[in-house]
């Protein structure tokens, strides 16, 4: 309507929820997990689930090099090997347009009240945008002429 100001809440608290999330832009399938942080022991547990879930496939992981990415502690599966983008170019990791799109789609204009309940709409917009495995694919492939 003409001349109506939305009102939108504003969220003033800063708690964190962490998601660790890999995508084969190949077949749209991806693996997700939301953690309550993003260090060496998280990271440990999303590489053996990752690997667990594609035991037959052999996976680069395109990663930043975030320190929980780079430590010497890093349990690296034997399906698994690191594949580490220049530093400031989260454009060429695929797994930044689903961020994009989980955003726009599920989390403009909305707040929370608490911690618990980010995690519940945060699994809720995965599982319901993950289910198009055409989507996630035409989103991530990267198409060489």
């Amino acid at each position: 309507m003409k001349g109506v100001i939305p009102v939108v809440t504003q969220q003033l608290i800063r708690e964190y929820t962490y998601i660790f999330n890999a995508v084969c832009p190949e077949t749209g399938i991806t693996c997700s997990l939301i953690m309550p942080r993003a260090d060496t022991e998280t990271m440990n547990v999303f590489l053996q689930t990752l690997s667990k879930q594609q035991q037959n496939e052999r996976i680069i992981l395109c990663m930043d090099k975030a320190g929980w990415h780079t430590t010497t502690q890093l349990k690296m599966p034997e399906n698994v090997i690191a594949w580490y983008l220049p530093p400031y170019s989260p454009e060429l990791n695929p797994v930044e347009l689903i961020w994009r799109e989980l955003r726009a789609n599920y989390f403009n204009n909305k707040t929370f009240e608490t911690l618990d309940s980010v995690d519940d709409h945060l699994e809720y917009a995965i599982n319901d945008f993950t289910k198009n495995l055409d989507a996630i694919k035409k989103l991530t492939k990267i198409n060489y002429l």
